[in-house]
């Protein structure tokens, strides 16, 4: 597949972030405050390493992101970043112990999204299977008052995700990123304020 070569893609390229992911973290970041020096951060779905750059540069050398993909990255990272190759519907031993270690988290970030079939209602459906992971890993491991952030892949089902989100925070919002593409279905929703 041909590298999607927009301004947002020549920026990372410039900037040395490994994809052009990293937009929308900084424009999900802008509006609702989200990272902040000293943070814990989970972020899900975190090859090749976009999302855990950006999140670095705010937690700050006195912060930590806990990254995991199922694929693994060859970005160099810095030392606040400890990446591990893992699957979050069958979490190793090793992993839940570190969840345990670096946790409770101030926020979960989930990017993650599932290899399409080209088939929308079968991408949507295990979009929402990812994103329903991610929310049930940050009620398990999210501080009260904590943000959680997940992409999902629009479709019907939505409301599966939304109702439990609505439960689980005090306020759920919305946004599409200018940084997404716009023929993309993505959409990510915040959840602020974790109820604990």
């Amino acid at each position: 597949m041909k590298e999607y070569r927009d301004h947002y893609f020549l920026k990372a390229k410039r900037e040395n972030y490994p994809a052009r992911s990293v937009y929308k973290l900084k424009e999900l970041d802008a509006k609702f405050h989200l990272l902040r020096p000293g943070q814990h951060v989970l972020d899900l779905g975190a090859a090749p390493g976009s999302w855990s750059l950006g999140a670095a540069e705010k937690v700050g050398k006195k912060g930590l992101i806990l990254a995991c993909d199922l694929q693994g990255t060859t970005t160099t990272f810095p030392p606040q970043v400890i990446f591990i190759q893992e699957d979050v519907f069958n979490r190793s031993p090793e992993f839940e112990n570190m969840l345990a270690d670096y946790g409770p988290f101030d926020l979960v970030i989930s990017d993650m999204a599932p290899s399409t079939t080209g088939t929308k209602f079968t991408d949507q459906a295990r979009s929402l299977e990812l994103a329903l992971e991610a929310l049930h890993l940050s009620n398990l491991h999210l501080k009260q008052g904590g943000g959680f952030v997940v992409k999902i892949f629009m479709g019907p089902d939505i409301q599966e995700l939304l109702t439990p989100m609505r439960r689980l925070f005090v306020q759920v919002r919305s946004l599409k990123p200018k940084s997404s593409r716009s023929e993309s279905k993505e959409t990510f929703f915040v959840g602020l304020d974790f109820r604990g």
